[in-house]
């Protein structure tokens, strides 16, 4: 009898026009008894060829290369092969990388400040975390997250949904919806904002896992698809109808009442924080603000963040949608959130908006 041999090796071909970046970013991977490394290549030109000779599961990919940059590398592998793509970029490429994520890649990670040569660690664990999560990846949902912002319309009257087995939750009332979300979550809220009006009297505030130099460049892009208006918080803000605030990476974003008023607050990661921006610090924030008037959302993403926050918008009488399993480019955060019994609504991606518009006309009417 032959011993089980466990899972294929997940395959991946690293593309950037350092030699020292392909050998420290292929010494990261193999680090790993689950990947393997089979192919470098030092340009688009030469990462297509390798990657249509060697099919990878996976390509890391620099953006700035000589001969054929990461955009065009995208566009024609996306066409003739799609594969997943994780993008390696520099804090100050923001406005690439979420243009790159426009054209198919699934994700990102930042090179350390100084280069990869000098910080080498502190990218180790989230390369690593992002190629073994390939497994759990649906990457048509991925292509389709900014189709859903391109073509998508707010339904004239919210889509049907099933009740739990239990008391109904309250209708919405003016007040906040906090959403969370990581891996597939930029194309997700994209898809989401750019289908919401700007009359409605409610706030919306953004818990995305991002690393800091990324989070603004990603709100001013948000800004320009939707009517609302969109921007990284700051701190000390006053909550306000029609406004987007996405926490800035490297901290997390959390509300509290002042007399009348409702106010953003920026705080900085403790040990006890396994993600930043934490999801579950904005809900747990927000529904003790809100109250009833609390939507949590939590979209695609790997891990459970967001679960204890679902349990808290519960908690204070709020109302829960989790996106499905159909849409999300990863099930993770979702199937937890579901998991735990106190999500109301579990949709896909494409009838979020018309929900949320639903939930809190009705509320308001």
């Amino acid at each position: 009898m032959t011993s089980d041999p466990g899972p294929r090796k997940i395959r991946v071909l690293v593309v950037d026009d350092s030699a020292y970046n392909r050998r420290v970013i292929t010494k990261i991977l193999e680090r790993s008894p689950f990947i393997e490394v089979v192919g470098t290549a030092n340009d688009g030109e030469e990462g297509l060829r390798r990657a249509l000779e060697k099919t990878p599961d996976l390509v890391t990919l620099d953006l700035e290369m000589p001969r054929m940059d990461g955009f065009s590398f995208l566009r024609i592998l996306m066409a003739r092969h799609p594969l997943p793509i994780l993008v390696v970029s520099s804090r100050n490429e923001g406005a690439n990388v979420f243009r790159a994520l426009e054209l198919g890649a699934v994700d990102f990670i930042a090179k350390p400040t100084r280069g990869i040569s000098s910080e080498l660690d502190t990218i180790a664990q989230e390369l690593l975390s992002k190629v073994l999560s390939i497994r759990q990846l649906r990457l048509e949902n991925a292509q389709n997250q900014f189709d859903y912002a391109a073509h998508g319309r707010i339904q004239s009257a919210p889509p049907p949904v099933q009740e739990p087995d239990r008391a109904p939750a309250p209708r919405a009332v003016a007040g906040v919806v906090a959403i969370g979300s990581s891996t597939g979550g930029p194309g997700a809220l994209t898809s989401i904002l750019s289908s919401i009006p700007a009359d409605l009297p409610i706030a919306y505030l953004v818990a995305q896992h991002m690393p800091p130099g990324f989070t603004r460049p990603f709100a001013e892009r948000l800004d320009r698809f939707t009517e609302l208006e969109v921007r990284e918080a700051a701190g000390g803000e006053m909550i306000r109808p029609g406004r987007v605030l996405i926490a800035p990476g490297g901290l997390n974003l959390a509300v509290e009442r002042r007399g009348a008023e409702v106010v953003t607050v920026l705080t900085k990661r403790t040990g006890a924080d396994r993600y930043v921006p934490s999801v579950d610090a904005l809900l747990r924030s927000a529904a003790r603000a809100y109250g009833p008037g609390c939507l949590g959302v939590i979209l695609t993403g790997m891990g459970d963040d967001g679960t204890e926050g679902v349990l808290e918008v519960k908690r204070h009488r709020g109302i829960t949608i989790a996106e499905s399993e159909e849409s999300s480019v990863i099930f993770g955060m979702p199937k937890k959130a579901i998991s735990t019994g106190a999500v109301d609504h579990v949709l896909p991606l494409g009838r979020i908006s018309g929900a949320i518009v639903g939930l809190f006309s009705k509320g308001n009417s």
